[in-house]
């Protein structure tokens, strides 16, 4: 049976969720951090996590960002196949809520129209929108605002089947020891392994929504997170690029079929205000 949905009322929920993810961070977030501050080992890494634990209530109760950079709004659909959207353009809708989301919120526009010529578009739009369709006749979105400190940092590594996990594993490092205290950590570390090379950047982007506080299901893909995680940890990097034994709080891996020709590798970092908010319609 069509179920029939408002795009105003899509409008209405990413202009709330715009709001919501630039001053909340997920509980899953919360708690990773005040592990960190007590686990850290270093007296100065610790007191910069302790900073950051009061950061979050701060912009929670005054209503003012967690950081400065508000980021580029990132948009995941999943549209059941049952569903009929009324009254105008999905993608419009999405854009209008992003647009009064960041204007009422008082939030930073930080995209510009074209990436060479570099005017601001002065609303924060467009968003960064991706969609698949599923069973059923719900709308899932999920949003995360994403600063470009640690996007930048983010890597894509086309390796040989011949380097295997091994390869796998030194790409990941490599680009974490390249990012340093670039991608202001302690970060959350997002990898996508396989498909082509668009589809492990997805991947990557996809780990980072993952809960903190869960693996990966299937057996080696667990393993490979929480050595990577230790190795990390490891760097001496620590919170701030001060050194310390805290760099990452996770690293959360997803797979997907690929080419017997190919190995794609790709690690999305993000800094420890990773941002998103969920809902379903």
């Amino acid at each position: 049976m069509i179920r029939t949905i408002s795009t105003e009322e899509i409008t209405v929920n990413i202009r709330e969720m715009c709001i919501e993810a630039n001053h909340y961070l997920s509980p899953d977030m919360g708690e990773a951090l005040k592990k960190a501050a007590d686990a850290e080992q270093s007296p100065l890494g610790k007191k910069i996590l302790s900073q950051l634990e009061e950061n979050l209530v701060i912009a929670g109760a005054e209503m003012i960002p967690i950081c400065q950079d508000t980021g580029m709004a990132v948009v995941f659909v999943e549209v059941g196949q049952e569903v009929h959207f009324q009254g105008g353009f999905l993608e419009d809708a999405i854009n209008e809520g992003v647009r009064q989301g960041y204007l009422e919120g008082f939030l930073r526009k930080s995209v510009v129209g074209d990436p060479i010529l570099r005017e601001n578009t002065n609303d924060n739009t467009p968003a960064v929108i991706h969609y698949s369709f599923v069973a059923g006749d719900k709308v899932k979105l999920t949003l995360a605002p994403k600063g470009f400190g640690s996007e930048n940092m983010s890597r894509i590594f086309m390796l040989k089947p011949s380097d295997g996990i091994k390869g796998v594993k030194q790409a990941i490092i490599t680009a974490v020891e390249d990012a340093g205290p670039n991608a202001c950590p302690p970060m959350v570390v997002g990898v996508g392994i396989g498909g082509t090379f668009e589809k492990c950047a997805l991947l990557a982007k996809q780990a980072l929504l993952r809960p903190l506080d869960g693996h990966s299901q299937i057996p080696y893909v667990r393993e490979l997170e929480e050595e990577m995680l230790q190795t990390i940890n490891q760097l001496g990097i620590g919170p701030g690029g001060l050194g310390g034994t805290t760099t990452a709080l996770a690293i959360n891996i997803n797979t997907y079929p690929t080419h017997i020709a190919g190995l794609p590798v790709a690690v999305n970092i993000c800094c420890h205000v990773n941002r998103h908010v969920t809902r379903e319609i």
